[in-house]
């Protein structure tokens, strides 16, 4: 009970802080936002099949974001993605062949962030931090469920998603603060 009054608790901080000037502003591609975004993770199993398209979405966007931003600070920012978000892939996939080779998944990803082929510049940093934003919030939840509800099986599937959820937590204070400072 005590777990599910802090997770709950939680999930209201995070989307209070939604209230934003930063994020009341129109959202840009943001299609498949609601399903996607607030996923529930019911086992380790779960948490490892939703973490991996979600991680290689932004992946995908943060590639786009490196060849088209003029801002060094975002060009790193879409490097470190890559490489830390590349590398936690192939961990989960490791872990999925290791512990659940016989498992179907039938799980079908609901992209969050916008197409942004054709944009580069300020335009596209603009709107690939507001996405970002809030596909890291679904990134911070599921890790946040796997802990409070004590549903990790291996204690290195634990480590994971502490280290998913507390960096991304602090990108989004840091996306958070460019947007008011690039955009407000």
């Amino acid at each position: 009970m005590r777990n599910k009054l802090i997770l709950t608790l939680i999930i209201f901080i995070l989307v209070g802080s939604m209230t934003s000037p930063v994020f009341a502003q129109p959202g840009f591609g943001m299609g498949g936002m609601g399903p996607g975004m607030m996923e529930a993770v019911n086992s380790e199993y779960e948490f490892l099949i939703k973490m991996i398209p979600h991680h290689e979405e932004a992946v995908y966007n943060a590639k786009i974001l490196r060849d088209n931003t003029n801002r060094k600070k975002m060009k790193k920012f879409a490097k470190d993605i890559i490489e830390i978000q590349t590398n936690e892939i192939e961990e989960m996939k490791k872990y999925l062949n290791k512990w659940y080779p016989n498992k179907t998944n039938n799980y079908e990803y609901q992209p969050m962030m916008g197409d942004y082929e054709g944009l580069e510049g300020e335009e596209l940093d603009y709107h690939f931090l507001k996405d970002m934003i809030f596909h890291h919030m679904g990134a911070v939840m599921m890790p946040q469920q796997l802990i409070m509800q004590d549903l990790a099986e291996h204690r290195s599937v634990y480590l994971l998603a502490e280290s998913i959820r507390d960096s991304q937590r602090q990108e989004i204070f840091m996306m958070r603060d460019w947007l008011d400072k690039w955009y407000n």
